[in-house]
């Protein structure tokens, strides 16, 4: 019987191995003159083949709750935002490499607690 914590660390292992294959993936098609945004067209409409499937299948029996129009405005610009993202991660691993996207993966934790400092400081002196 596999527990658990062996079927959690083998998911965030697959998960890396996929950042670091997409990332590497990226950084090819780049160099063989694919545009950044065609990439980033095929790469999320790829993650809709995949995520819409899955989600219609696991919520097969369920009836879909109410959406109200602010809900949707909300997932819309979240859209636009996440793609504004991934287009400026592309665009970096074009112009470096995926071992640097990867580390700069790993640094995001250190930015958010520098900038939580900040703030807290700044609120504070303004209290």
């Amino acid at each position: 019987m596999v527990s658990e914590g062996a079927i959690v660390t083998s998911a965030m292992v697959a998960v890396q191995f996929a950042d670091i294959g997409g990332s590497t993936l990226i950084k090819a098609a780049t160099n063989d003159g694919m545009s950044i945004y065609v990439f980033t067209f095929y790469s999320n409409l790829f993650a809709l083949c995949f995520l819409l499937p899955s989600t219609l299948f696991y919520h097969r029996k369920r009836a879909p709750p109410p959406i109200s129009s602010s809900i949707y405005c909300r997932l819309f610009l979240l859209s636009c935002l996440s793609t504004s993202v991934q287009i400026l991660m592309n665009t970096g691993i074009r112009c470096s490499s995926p071992t640097l996207a990867s580390a700069m993966v790993d640094l995001v934790p250190a930015f958010t607690f520098i900038l939580a400092l900040i703030s807290r400081s700044i609120n504070c002196d303004i209290i």
